[in-house]
């Protein structure tokens, strides 16, 4: 009885190992569909530039952070912030201005090829993305990026996201 168990824990190791190489491999080409990126651009690679970039990203992030909470899909988001690209605008111009640069912003909704990105546990792979960006002057400096949906930068706190394996957890009963 040991060892049928054992080969049954086994094969369903490799059953699910090769369900889940399937579905990150077709999970790679749609994944992006699935997230609204942010990106703040700046000027330069000049320090004053990235300095001020740092001093827009939060202000916009104050500025995002009560319109991206009330969205509960992409879309959503994609036309939420889509109708306040003004107000994110002005919220820049304001902080270039307070900071003596004479550059303005650009913000708009649009999509694009981005390298693979990880942020915390979370990797978006490369691939194109819908995205907020916001361009300092040129915009051909290092960027910021972030997540406006889902909302991994643009809340109140941490959030506090569990994974939970369904294979582990019948494994784990199985040999309770």
């Amino acid at each position: 009885m040991k060892n049928f168990c054992i080969t049954f824990s086994v094969l369903i190791i490799i059953i699910a190992t090769a369900v889940f190489a399937t579905v990150k491999f077709t999970a790679g080409e749609s994944a992006a569909t699935d997230y609204l990126r942010i990106h703040v651009r700046a000027n330069s690679n000049e320090q004053t530039d990235q300095s001020v970039k740092y001093a827009v990203k939060d202000e916009v992030v104050k500025f995002i952070t009560p319109y991206a909470a009330q969205c509960t899909d992409k879309q959503t988001a994609m036309e939420v912030i889509g109708g306040v690209l003004d107000g994110i605008e002005r919220v820049c111009d304001r902080v270039l201005r307070e900071n003596g640069f004479s550059y303005r912003s650009h913000a708009e909704i649009r999509s694009e090829n981005f390298p693979t990105r990880v942020y915390g546990d979370l990797t978006l792979e490369e691939g194109v993305y819908d995205a907020l960006i916001i361009e300092l002057g040129t915009g051909k400096g290092d960027n910021w990026w972030c997540v406006i949906y889902p909302p991994l930068c643009f809340t109140s706190g941490n959030a506090d996201v569990k994974y939970r394996s369904a294979i582990y957890d019948i494994i784990k009963r199985f040999f309770k």
